[in-house]
This record gives structure tokens, C-alpha cells and sequence, in this order.
């Protein structure tokens, strides 16, 4: 399979937002076409305080007019564990972040591959009650006339959630607060309604683990009231995406289906893989997945340099899927090793042939 990339986006694009702050990674994009057809990136940038020696920062959000913080400053004696992604967890089993995030706009030329616009101010950002360790991991898509964001707001009582923002010009948004409760991520919404009802996929996660977090789909009259919800796609025992999956980029209609990429996981000898798949969904039932890609050969994995190390390693995460203007390409938006944002280009016909069909 013929694939053209690039990585677009790294840390050193973008200025911290104070002076004694740095910038992890710039990751996980959300993308739409504008009408002029150039391509928007809202794109996550993660950054912390910088850290002192024997004390943890964790930036909390503190005003809904301002890009303002309090600190929490926590003694490293008092940390348990470190998480995969830099999460510290408390001698009283709570957990808080080093990092924040928010979103900035990029503009991106026809093609896909050529940056022509970085905004450097926050766009949108968490504030308290929505988001105040941060947000992350938008989804964009255009339903009607109306643009739709997903995103994964993190609260101090709601937990790590979804919510959802609606605009008409993707620069003001109005926030519809919580959609789907913790724990609950990688929600993205199909581009139209299915018999009379919008769709959404979404990875919901409990305490009890009784199968591996995987695929669901819910259905909705307004975005704000969902339900009907049941697991549709599972992880396969020994294949790229043994230990979970998540949706990744909203589904492109095809004339075979509903072509929906995806996120999967396994863990080799203690390492963490994250690998990008496809699978095709029914245009009439999004519940019948009609082909998958191979258990032994992920679509995408971490392969180059900027994604093999980075951090979080060897991660592949995508988020934005456009299709091209040829009408016979998609373009790929993802973050990799939690660090960078990259993109591929890929023939539709490829993908679909690259898949095993039930």
C-alpha cells in the first residue's frame, strides 16, 4: 500500500503560555475541510509549569473569562505511582496531572500537507466545571449546518469525560457540557442521520473490567440525550489490538460503508503499542461492521522515529480523517508518541482492500 506522510506539527511550533512554562506535545488534532477548502486543525497543546526539584506543579484551571490558573504543589513523598502518561497518584488514591491542555488553530493548505496558518493564542481552553485540568482530543465534524467538537474535558468531580461544543464559524463555540459520563472517550459522531437519529461511537470504560474496552455506538434525537448504547466492535485476543480499541477520526462515507478508523492496543513485554486500523460499517446499520482490518497487519504503526519515541513511545493516535479533493484519497491527522502531529495520505480503494470481509 502506497502511503505519503509528513509530520506537520511539533512542540517547537508553538510558544508556551507563560514564561516559566514548556510545551510536551502538540497531538491529537481535530480536522474539517473549511469552505474555501483549505483544511482546520484544532490541535491539542499539552504543557506544564516547570518542575522543582522534589515538588510536583499541577496547573488548575481558576477563571471562565480568563486563561488563568492556581497551583496545586504536591511533595514527590507523597506520590504513589506515575501513570503511562505522567499522571501521579496519591497516597489517597486520587490522581492529578502535571500537564494541561488546550486547543489551537491550524490552517493547513487544500492538500493537506502544507501548514500556512499557526495561531499561537489558545482557542479553546478549559475552565472550572468544564475541563479544569484541561481538555483534550477534539473531533470535529459538520452535520448540517452546524460544526460539532467532541472532547475529553477533565474535572475535578466529573472525572475524565466527554463533552461537546457546537459553532456555526469554529472560532466561537458553544459549550454544551457533558455527553457522556466518565469514563468515556474517543466519542465521534457520523457525519448525517441514520433513520432518523444522529450516531455517535464512543469507548466507554468501567471498574469492573469483564471484557477489554472496546467499540460502542449510541443514538441521539438532539447530541445531548443519548442512548440505545451496546458494544459493537471488541479487541481480538493475540492481534495488534488485543488490549483496547477506541474510535479514532468521525466515519467517511463510501459506497461500501461507513469507513471508520480506528485506534488499537497491546502491550509486548511490558511496552505499549498503539496501532491505526479500519473497519467498514453498514451505511444503513452502523452496527454491522461488514470488514476489519487483518488481526496481524494494522493499517498504520509506529514506525517512524517521531513516533517510536516521544512522550508517550510508540504511539500512533488518530483523530482527523478528510477526504481528499480527488475523491479518491483520505488524509490521515495524527498524533504520534503523544509529541508531534502527523499526516498520511492513503487511497480509499487500498484500505478497503487491505481488509478482511465477513
Amino acid at each position: 500500500m502506497k502511503i505519503i506522510d509528513k509530520l506537520l506539527l511539533k512542540p517547537e511550533d508553538f510558544q508556551p503560555s507563560f514564561s516559566d512554562w514548556e510545551i510536551k506535545g502538540v497531538l491529537n488534532p481535530g480536522a474539517v475541510r473549511l469552505p474555501d477548502k483549505r483544511i482546520l486543525l484544532y490541535v491539542r497543546v499539552a504543557e506544564s509549569a516547570i518542575q522543582k526539584e522534589g515538588i510536583r506543579t499541577c496547573p488548575i484551571m481558576s477563571s471562565e473569562k480568563e486563561y488563568k490558573f492556581e497551583y496545586q504543589h504536591i511533595p514527590e513523598v507523597d506520590i504513589v505511582r506515575m501513570g503511562r502518561w505522567g499522571e501521579m497518584y496519591l497516597k489517597d488514591g486520587l490522581c492529578r496531572l502535571p500537564t494541561i491542555s488546550h486547543f489551537k488553530r491550524v490552517v493547513v493548505s487544500k492538500d493537506g500537507f502544507r501548514v500556512l496558518e499557526k495561531e499561537q493564542r489558545p482557542i479553546f481552553t478549559g475552565m472550572p466545571g468544564d475541563g479544569d485540568y484541561g481538555v483534550e482530543d477534539p473531533r470535529i465534524v459538520k452535520i448540517e449546518d452546524k460544526y460539532l467538537m467532541t472532547y475529553v474535558s477533565i474535572s475535578t468531580h466529573e472525572g475524565v469525560s466527554t463533552s461537546l461544543a457546537i459553532s456555526k464559524d469554529l472560532k466561537s463555540w458553544k459549550r454544551q457540557g457533558i455527553i457522556f459520563r466518565e469514563q468515556n472517550k474517543d466519542v465521534v459522531f457520523f457525519p448525517e442521520k441514520i433513520k432518523g437519529k444522529y450516531v455517535a461511537l464512543h469507548r466507554p470504560e468501567g471498574f469492573f473490567e469483564f471484557s477489554r474496552p472496546s467499540i460502542w455506538v449510541s443514538y441521539s434525537p438532539d447530541f445531548i440525550y443519548w442512548g440505545r448504547e451496546r458494544s459493537i466492535l471488541q479487541p481480538r485476543p493475540g492481534a495488534w489490538d488485543h488490549d483496547r480499541i477506541g474510535a479514532g477520526a468521525p466515519p467517511i462515507k463510501t459506497k461500501k460503508g461507513w469507513l471508520e478508523i480506528y485506534h488499537g492496543v497491546k502491550r509486548i513485554d511490558g511496552i505499549t503499542f498503539y496501532s491505526v486500523g479500519a473497519v467498514l460499517l453498514d451505511l444503513k446499520n452502523p452496527e454491522k461492521a461488514l470488514a476489519r482490518s487483518y488481526a496481524d497487519n494494522p493499517l498504520i504503526k509506529s514506525e517512524k522515529d517521531y513516533e517510536k519515541s516521544g512522550f508517550m513511545s510508540n504511539v500512533v493516535f488518530p483523530t482527523g480523517a478528510i477526504a481528499d479533493l480527488n475523491g479518491k484519497d483520505v488524509l490521515i491527522y495524527s498524533g504520534g508518541a503523544d509529541s508531534i502531529v502527523s499526516v498520511r495520505k492513503l487511497r480509499v480503494n487500498d484500505i478497503l482492500k487491505s481488509m478482511e470481509y465477513y
